[in-house]
Order: C-alpha cells, then sequence, then structure tokens
C-alpha cells in the first residue's frame, strides 16, 4: 500500500532527469531509498538546497506502487560544505559515498547511514582524515560482515599484551613476529574504534603515533 515515510537523509548520487527532475539515491537509517525528486532543478525549487551532496537533511518520502518513491519534502538539518574546500577531503568523502551506495544495494543495514553520517562530520570539523578513513574503514568491514578478528592470531591463540603480530593477508588475521608493528595498544585502538563514535576517538591522546600501525589490517 502507498505509505509517506519521514526520515533523516543523505544523498549517495543524483541523476538529472527529464527537464527538471532528479533522481536521488539516498540512505537512511531505515536503508537506501531511490527516489525522484520533482522540478527540484527548476530556480525557485523547495526542495534544491536540501538535496545536495554531503547535505543532512529531514525528508519526507513518499511510496507508491512502483520501484521509485517521490521525494515530497527536504529541510536541510546540517551541510557538511568544509569538505568542499579541500580536494582530498571531497575526494575521500566522495569514496565513503560509493562505498556505502554499492554495500546498501546488498543490504539495507541500518548502520550504513550513521556510519556516513559521523564520518562526514568528522572530516567538515577537522578531525584527521587519516583518523576518519581508518575509522570508517574499519566499522565498514563491520557493518558489512567482513569484521576484523582483533582476539586470536592465525594459530588460534589468543592475542597476548607480551607478543607482537603483523597482519596475515593470507589468513586474514594477525600473525606473530618478533619485529611486527602491531603489540597491545594498537589492538586495543582497533577493539575501541569498533565500538566507540569517532569524535571521541578523535580525542585519545597519542593516537596519531599508533594508527598508522593498523592502517594496514584494513587496506585492502
Amino acid at each position: 500500500m502507498p505509505r509517506d515515510v519521514r526520515t533523516h537523509a543523505l544523498v549517495l548520487r543524483r541523476t538529472n532527469y527529464g527537464e527538471s527532475d532528479r533522481i536521488l539515491n539516498l540512505i537512511t537509517p531505515l536503508g537506501k531509498f531511490s527516489v525522484v525528486a520533482k522540478s527540484v532543478r527548476k530556480e525557485k525549487s523547495r526542495l534544491a538546497g536540501a538535496v545536495e551532496l554531503f547535505t543532512l537533511s529531514d525528508v519526507v518520502i513518499h511510496e507508491g506502487r512502483g520501484k521509485l518513491a517521490t521525494l515530497t519534502s527536504a529541510k536541510m538539518l546540517r551541510f557538511y560544505g568544509q569538505i568542499l574546500t579541500d580536494i582530498a577531503l571531497l575526494e575521500l568523502a566522495s569514496s565513503f559515498l560509493r562505498r556505502i551506495e554499492r554495500a546498501a544495494e546488498q543490504t539495507d543495514n541500518p548502520e550504513f547511514f550513521e556510519l556516513l553520517d559521523q564520518a562526514l562530520a568528522g572530516l567538515n570539523c577537522g578531525i584527521s582524515p587519516d583518523l576518519v578513513s581508518v575509522w570508517f574503514d574499519f566499522n565498514f568491514l563491520r557493518a558489512t560482515g567482513e569484521e576484523i578478528n582483533l582476539f586470536c592470531d592465525t594459530s588460534g591463540e589468543k592475542l597476548s599484551p607480551e607478543k607482537r603480530y603483523i597482519w596475515d593477508d593470507i589468513e586474514q588475521a594477525l600473525r606473530l613476529d618478533s619485529v611486527g608493528v602491531i603489540g597491545m595498544n594498537e589492538i586495543k585502538l582497533a577493539r575501541l574504534i569498533l565500538v566507540t563514535k569517532l569524535k571521541t576517538v578523535a580525542n585519545i591522546d597519542g593516537i596519531d603515533k599508533i594508527l598508522p600501525n593498523i592502517r594496514n589490517l584494513v587496506q585492502k
């Protein structure tokens, strides 16, 4: 049956349609929606400002009988405009949009919306892009069912605070290595990233020294 859905949304992709419409792929706490924003490209459109990329909006979506819903209302809540001032930030943020869109095509995990919103907000408020990237990667893998094993090594033994490790790409786990760059500080940080909001992680003292050592755990 037709219904109206009110929720928060971030635009993943926009495609011009017809003379003045746009088709929008949105990620919301309820999952992914493909909607048509009618007349949004007209100069006096009330929807236009709220459906830009890197904009968090409160939206109303009308779902009819077809696959494509209609965006009937949109109000901007936050605009992450600082991202647009730096090409490196823009490229990183755009990569987040693409990855979330591809993943949401496979499963409507409600975590995708919160993950993307926190990452964009972090880039916008000046959190280190390296930290945002690593935080996003760890949590993206968890949300897509590929969470890094941070409790046992390649032999199935519990990770020890007295030992050092390296990442084994074949086994997809940490392997004992006397000169490995991964120790308990790195493991604790990685575990914390998976259960803690980005802004909280950003306030940890000395994180810049540890972060490079765990980056290769999530690089594919």
